[in-house]
């Protein structure tokens, strides 16, 4: 899964934790964290938006998410 166009996160406080998303087939999308790449988590559509949602992404004015 390594040959995947994964997209990285366009902001890291740290700059070593990012966040990579790919989508491999129509309606699957991958995740993995820079910090164990090994470790990939398989998702929808609609359940990563609802993750998006509940955690308030975009919405935020400043990106400290201390």
């Amino acid at each position: 899964m390594t040959n995947l166009p994964w997209q990285k996160s366009t902001h890291s406080e740290s700059g070593s934790a990012c966040v990579y998303i790919a989508t491999p087939a129509a309606g699957t999308i991958l995740l993995r964290e820079s910090d164990d790449p090994e470790t990939i988590l398989t998702t929808g559509p609609r359940q990563l938006a609802a993750l998006i949602c509940t955690l308030g992404i975009g919405q935020r004015k400043s990106h400290s998410y201390d």
